[in-house]
């Protein structure tokens, strides 16, 4: 496939973009080495940060007891993120103190995947497989860390040995309760949300570069109108995206919120 590619692309036919193509130069590669450095995906984690604190910042700058359209949306958001992802997942006793960890997480997420429909931007920063990683492994830690602190020692037994099950069955489903625990449930949280934002990534770039070649590399009145359908096309596709952000930031952060819950809850699993 690799070689029909190639000579497609010596015979000024149509080159497919590929997965290497959606990492951009570092802007500032310190680690030349390692391939490493402060690139886009690092800039626009910071931007988000940024805009989510600017953002609701100034939404409630007022705190008018009549809310303003942006102070109502601000404060819609977080009730959303307060009473559908904390209360109703940790329960009435539990889901205060998880709140802003919640919100910071569920916000964190979308506005980088929102990065991928902006103009200009359009690279979601979860779209690579670092940035992912990092937000699994900070609610992972969370997770282990809360479990050590309610339960001590135990939560390992706790997490890894089912209740309820024959004893002979123990040294089959301890080690698959382990790896399924801790180590395939991180990849798993982060993987889900960068194979979601890098397919639809590709599929944007595929759609773009196509109706491009059409249009600008061949003649004929057909081939600029199949281009033109071609953009056509990729707008229900680029809504689609879109769903797809929002749906994956609540789903991340809706997985979190059930992590939390099963390290509060252990006990009584």
């Amino acid at each position: 496939m690799q070689s029909l590619a190639l000579a497609a692309a010596d015979e000024g036919g149509f080159q497919a973009p590929t997965i290497s193509e959606t990492h951009l130069p570092e802007i500032f590669p310190w680690m030349a080495e390692w391939g490493t450095g402060f690139g886009k995906n690092m800039l626009m984690a910071l931007l988000a940060v940024f805009v989510i604190s600017w953002f609701f910042m100034w939404a409630i700058r007022k705190q008018a007891l009549v809310p303003s359209r942006t102070q109502f949306i601000a404060e819609s958001a977080y009730g959303f993120v307060r009473h559908t992802l904390g209360r109703d997942i940790l329960g009435e006793k539990h889901f205060k103190p998880w709140v802003p960890f919640l919100f910071a997480i569920f916000f964190f997420v979308l506005v980088n995947n929102l990065f991928g429909a902006v103009p200009g931007l359009q690279m979601p920063t979860f779209s690579h497989a670092g940035p992912a990683y990092a937000m699994a492994l900070i609610v992972w830690f969370a997770w282990v860390v809360l479990g050590f602190k309610l339960h001590g020692g135990k939560f390992i037994k706790l997490v890894t040995v089912p209740s309820g099950v024959p004893k002979f069955l123990l040294p089959l489903l301890v080690p698959i309760e382990f790896l399924s625990n801790f180590v395939i449930r991180p990849l798993t949280h982060s993987l889900r949300l960068m194979a979601v934002m890098l397919a639809g990534h590709i599929i944007v770039m595929l759609a773009g570069s196509g109706a491009e070649f059409m249009i600008t590399q061949q003649e004929g009145l057909g081939s600029t109108g199949l281009g033109v359908l071609i953009l056509i096309g990729s707008i229900p596709l680029y809504f689609l995206e879109l769903i797809m952000m929002v749906l994956q930031a609540f789903v991340f952060a809706l997985l979190t919120a059930i992590y939390i819950q099963g390290s509060i809850e252990a006990e009584a699993h």
